[in-house]
């Protein structure tokens, strides 16, 4: 998988809407986190009236986490105005407690409502309500999950967020998106030419992708709500890679307009572009950090690629990678603490976490087909694509590489996945 991702990305940069569709993943969680919050999740009262099994989406997005361990509940059914009996929640090793139910309105929505518990304090320490439809279930429980999350660990969750992904199926390439859980997938492009490099805007509204249907590469944005799209760069050559400015008013892009493949920054309602460095070398695979000042970046000027760094104007390169002969595909947390990269050691292409701060290295990963990293938007996880077992598949991992989830598709190759931001809601 990872060859047919460079072949692509290194083709490009050397040479110079359909109705809503659905796809399913299964979550597979592996792995030990180091300090683990132990919590239940009991069973909703009133779940048998929805098909979507909120307690069990609830508990499966904090396994995911990393930062908790699961007690089973075996069964039991609380509502949330039932005071349980926390001192056997505390018997059964749990410190924590969350207990709901759903009934339906009279105007045919749900009434979904839970209650978090402090088992070994003894204390009540929230509750919840949400009026949804139907479609929405899904979307509450995350929300749910993304409460209890911030509430026993002090960091927004990420459950309710959205990732981007391309699959190929047959001679058909479609651009998703899905719940963070690889669940709920809508198809919001289809081409029988291939689709790469999707980018979430910082608004969480749009996407910008490169798009081949013209039988060479060319960059759009596509608005997430509507499905309309916008012609960014169709110059002469390839135009690839695309990175969001953390404003979202611009993105930078790979062009070969002018011969070499270098690096533009462009308005993100098109126009002309504006070249950054003046080189003979492949520049490519830009990464904005997240105040906007610096970029990051892939070269081949030192005769192999490496990840640069630079400022957002175009100043003062430095090189950022040097363990290993060939790293790629750069990606910063949103808190600018880490870089997530491909290095290819020994033959196999590894995902690598870097620590900004000190440059320390951690391979987080033992494939050796893993591509396309990105950040949740709370830096505690990275999605990347990978082949394991000989199946194309979606990953999760935490940052110590102890929990990974594997987000496994019925079919086709799943490639390229990008994690969007919060809801600006």
């Amino acid at each position: 998988m990872i060859r047919k991702l460079l072949t692509s990305l290194f083709l490009i940069t050397l040479l110079g809407v359909v109705a809503p569709s659905f796809a399913q993943f299964r979550v597979e969680v592996s792995g030990v986190g180091v300090t683990q919050l132990p919590i239940a999740v009991s069973t909703f009262r009133g779940q048998d009236l929805v098909s979507q099994k909120i307690a069990a989406i609830v508990q499966a997005d904090l396994e995911r986490s990393g930062q908790f361990r699961i007690i089973d509940a075996g069964g039991v059914s609380l509502d949330e105005m039932t005071r349980p009996d926390l001192a056997l929640w505390c018997s059964k090793s749990a410190d924590s407690l969350v207990n709901g139910s759903i009934s339906r309105l009279v105007d045919g929505r749900f009434d979904v409502r839970f209650r978090l518990w402090d088992v070994v304090r003894g204390q009540d320490i929230g509750a919840q309500s949400y009026a949804v439809t139907s479609t929405d279930l899904r979307l509450v429980a995350h929300q749910i999950a993304d409460y209890v999350f911030e509430r026993l660990t002090g960091e927004k969750g990420v459950f309710s967020t959205r990732i981007a992904y391309v699959t190929k199926s047959g001679p058909r390439y479609e651009l998703w998106v899905s719940d963070a859980d690889g669940e709920n997938a809508q198809a919001a492009l289809a081409s029988p030419e291939p689709i790469i490099s999707p980018a979430w805007s910082p608004s969480g509204s749009q996407l910008a992708y490169v798009s081949f249907e013209s039988r060479k590469p060319v960059i759009y944005t596509h608005d997430v709500l509507t499905g309309k799209r916008r012609l960014i760069a169709n110059f002469r050559g390839s135009n690839s890679a695309p990175a969001w400015s953390p404003d979202g008013r611009s993105l930078t892009v790979t062009l070969s307009k002018e011969g070499g493949s270098q690096l533009y920054v462009i308005d993100a309602n098109g126009g002309e572009p504006r070249r950054l460095l003046q080189s003979s070398s492949i520049d490519t695979e830009p990464a904005y950090s997240p105040d906007g000042k610096s970029l990051y970046f892939v070269s081949d000027r030192g005769g192999a690629p490496q990840i640069y760094k630079m400022q957002a104007n175009g100043g003062n390169v430095e090189r950022v990678t040097f363990s290993g002969t060939y790293n790629i595909s750069p990606a910063i947390s949103p808190d600018g603490r880490w870089m997530a990269y491909i290095s290819r050691l020994n033959g196999a292409f590894k995902l690598q976490l870097m620590d900004l701060g000190d440059g320390t290295v951690t391979s987080l990963t033992d494939t050796t087909e893993d591509e396309s990293p990105a950040f949740a938007p709370n830096s505690r996880l990275i999605v990347y694509a990978t082949q394991q077992q000989g199946r194309e598949a979606l990953m999760t991992t935490t940052l110590d590489g102890g929990v990974k989830a594997r987000l496994n598709g019925q079919s086709g190759d799943i490639r390229e996945p990008h994690w969007g931001p919060f809801s600006k809601q």
